[in-house]
């Protein structure tokens, strides 16, 4: 007994110095991630002219600091609500878009046998590897083709299809079991309707999970927007932002007030569906 309690107390005291340990790797990770949209927002709420002296610096000091670059941003005299607007509205096309065409693609991957369907399949994981840079050309191409330069659908349609949302869904509804589409069938449902009715619900969590990574990949997509893009009040916002920066004059109060505003609404749509994205990556991740 006396043995017993004795490694009993080694094994608990070993076990609460590596979760000491790894508790302070985590919180000296987050540090270091955090510290720098810290010092950004403490920045953004200074001068122009004091950047310029000191640049990003942590030092608080109350006489300079204001609400003036946040007043600028919304007070009508930027393009910044525009560029928003427009960063808004290029986000909720292209990720409603993005899921539904991912997810019919994935769903006809999981639950249909085909002619060629590994080959088909085979091409979409090569698609994943290829950089954006080599096809950028031929597709810029093929924008101007179709005339959709200096449009919204020359931004949003050529990434309707993405590989990643394509094999994310067709991994997650390969755990699905096919009676329910068999159970469909027998109680006289379309394969229409069986998708809508019977797998769509099912795949509530995947497209939150998809749904926050396509909408951070269209929010934040900058080399792209730039070539398509010919108007400056059709620029999505971090277009917009980076031509604060000219050789006429750099404004970096008002980069950085309009930077750390273009941040929020990821930190908030992630904490919304936090739950959903946890689940749908733990349930994509097992392959039926």
């Amino acid at each position: 007994m006396v043995q017993n309690a004795t490694s009993l107390r080694k094994k608990s005291c070993r076990f609460s110095w590596a979760t000491v340990a790894l508790l302070a790797l985590f919180i000296t990770l987050a540090i270091i991630v955090l510290f720098p949209l810290y010092a950004i927002t403490l920045a953004s709420f200074k001068p122009g002219k004091e950047l310029l002296r000191y640049g990003l610096n942590v030092r608080w000091d109350l006489e300079l600091m204001s609400f003036d670059n946040y007043r600028f941003l919304f007070s009508g005299k930027s393009d910044y609500m525009l560029w928003f607007q427009n960063s808004v509205l290029i986000m909720i096309l292209q990720s409603a878009l993005t899921l539904l065409v991912s997810a019919c693609v994935g769903y006809g991957f999981a639950m249909y046998n085909f002619k060629m369907k590994n080959v088909f399949f085979t091409c979409v994981l090569i698609i994943m590897m290829v950089p954006m840079e080599i096809i950028m050309l031929p597709l810029y191409q093929e924008m101007i083709s179709l005339q959709l330069i200096d449009t919204p659908w020359g931004v949003i349609l050529p990434f309707i299809a993405m590989p990643l949302p394509i094999f994310f869904f067709r991994q997650f509804l390969s755990g699905i079991p096919r009676d329910l589409l068999d159970a469909g069938r027998v109680d006289g449902s379309t394969e229409y309707g069986i998708f809508a009715r019977i797998i769509l619900p099912l795949m509530a969590p995947s497209f939150a999970a998809m749904g926050i990574f396509v909408g951070m990949n269209s929010w934040n997509n900058f080399l792209w927007p730039l070539i398509v893009w010919r108007s400056p009040r059709k620029f999505t916002l971090p277009i917009g932002l980076n031509s604060l920066l000219s050789p006429y004059g750099n404004n970096y109060d008002i980069l950085l007030a309009g930077s750390v505003f273009t941040i929020l609404p990821i930190i908030v749509l992630f904490f919304c569906f936090q739950k959903y994205f946890i689940a749908g990556m733990t349930a994509g991740s097992v392959k039926g």
